[in-house]
């Protein structure tokens, strides 16, 4: 191999576009900077992607574009977008798409084959689909290419475990995390320790505790979960509530739903809304719940640990102060079974070669720990992420102060979750998902509202399910 394939500092370029590109860093307000716009300033905001014994400007002069979601997380990357340009002389379009719309217009662009995105902020339910037609291709070529990736700096096992399990098919990685989160129990502290309450263990002891809280004609309701019908509203909460039951998604081969332990879970969950949350909680996705639960009206809730930045914010909140985690608790199994959730960057398979090693570049930037860092504790505005992707992201004493606000326990609840309580299997991961999380939706808000019992619900999904398992 050529040794200068390999040099991480690419050539000197004039002294005027060293201005322009440093200028572009100092606006984009990279956090506790207080840097100068010049070469300098630049050479010192670059050096740690420099380190990497590679060449980042590879790629020169490609532009590529990119789908995320407009959310905070996403919004912290693209003010840094600046550096990576001058990084790499690669140019990024990004374009924010609605949750809603996202999936759908990525399908579109990889079926079509059209490669308008070069990447896209990808469900990990979605990379069966994916992988089964070849719209995206295996990453580990590009983790072991040496002109690409340099091992020791990328640390691609420092990303957590189970979300690089989450984006991989037959044990070969198609997307890299960028962001994720796991389901913990929030509660209210000060309520539960009035009463002599711990954090539930159990099932049955989060609907003690439930129970023990509820108080309906004063508006106080012991717990709350996702009910909304959507692939990933109640069938982000049901699919915990199965496995904590010992419920499996297949049987023999087959994908099977409406199994004894599928009913008892749903049966569980039907009970634990009906008796002690909010009546309006059927119809409720988790801003209604964290909105609830910051009125003071929820004692306590089961959803994502990146929900602490509504319940903790002061300007919304009432509870600030008085708020604790934990993890998911064990179902009558014995398992703790948590989401496995996170947005992951693929690579689209009809770029040019070319245009697809300024995605990796793209994405093993954004991926990395410095990118990490400067999306979160390192970032100036108020939105500190909390859904990083790396072990020792999370274990940073600078993480630990950023997230102090958060409430008790919080990073120690959700990294133990994620360390211990995850499955890659929480959800049936086959190409025909987005049918079967739409079916398995609708039965379970069926049940949730007293439409169907659950039996019935599931044997009507199940029947369903069959048919699109079948084409």
């Amino acid at each position: 191999m050529n040794p200068s394939s390999r040099d991480p500092r690419p050539p000197q370029a004039p002294r005027r576009k060293f201005l322009g590109q440093a200028a572009a860093i100092g606006a984009a307000g990279i956090a506790g900077t207080g840097w100068v716009g010049n070469a300098l300033a630049q050479d010192a905001a670059l050096a740690p992607y420099r380190s990497a014994r590679i060449n980042w400007r590879q790629a020169e002069g490609e532009s590529i574009s990119v789908a995320v979601i407009p959310a905070s997380y996403f919004e912290n990357l693209l003010s840094l977008l600046p550096q990576f340009e001058a990084l790499t002389g690669i140019k990024v379009r990004p374009e924010k798409v609605p949750p809603g719309q996202i999936r759908q217009k990525a399908m579109l662009d990889l079926s079509s084959r059209t490669a308008t995105y070069a990447t896209s902020a990808t469900d990990p339910m979605y990379y069966p689909l994916y992988v089964s037609n070849k719209w995206v291709d295996p990453l580990d070529r590009y983790l072991n290419d040496p002109a690409l990736t340099d091992p020791a700096w990328f640390n691609y096992n420092d990303i957590l475990k189970a979300w690089r399990d989450a984006d991989s098919i037959d044990g070969k990685p198609y997307g890299i995390p960028y962001d994720g989160e796991v389901t913990v129990q929030v509660y209210r502290k000060d309520l539960y320790d009035a009463k002599g309450l711990k954090p539930a263990d159990t099932y049955d002891q989060l609907l003690a505790n439930a129970k023990a809280l509820t108080d309906a004609p004063n508006r106080m309701h012991g717990l709350a979960m996702r009910g909304f019908a959507g692939a990933g509203q109640n069938m982000y909460i049901y699919p915990s509530l199965l496995r904590g039951f010992g419920g499996q998604w297949f049987q023999g081969g087959n994908l099977v739903v409406n199994g004894p332990e599928a009913v008892r879970a749903l049966e569980w969950y039907v009970s634990a809304l009906a008796q002690y949350a909010p009546p309006a909680v059927r119809n409720w996705n988790w801003p209604d719940i964290a909105d609830a639960f910051s009125q003071g009206t929820v004692a306590c809730y089961l959803d994502a640990h990146s929900s602490a930045a509504v319940i903790t914010n002061p300007e919304k909140s009432k509870v600030v102060g008085k708020v604790a985690y934990a993890r998911w608790p064990a179902g009558p199994s014995g398992k703790r079974v948590t989401s496995i959730w996170n947005w992951g960057f693929p690579i689209n398979a009809a770029l040019s070669d070319k245009a697809k090693r300024a995605t990796w570049l793209f994405i093993s930037w954004a991926a990395s720990a410095e990118t990490q860092a400067r999306t979160s504790w390192k970032f100036d505005g108020p939105a500190k992420r909390s859904g990083l992707n790396r072990v020792s992201s999370w274990r940073a004493p600078e993480f630990a102060s950023a997230m102090g606000s958060a409430g008790d326990n919080f990073i120690q609840a959700a990294l133990q979750s994620l360390e211990q309580d995850t499955d890659v299997e929480w959800r049936p991961r086959v190409p025909q998902w987005p049918a079967i999380g739409e079916t398995m939706a609708t039965g379970i808000q069926a049940a949730l509202v007293g439409q169907k019992k659950p039996k019935e619900a599931l044997d009507e999904a199940q029947a369903r399910i069959a048919q699109i398992m079948k084409g």
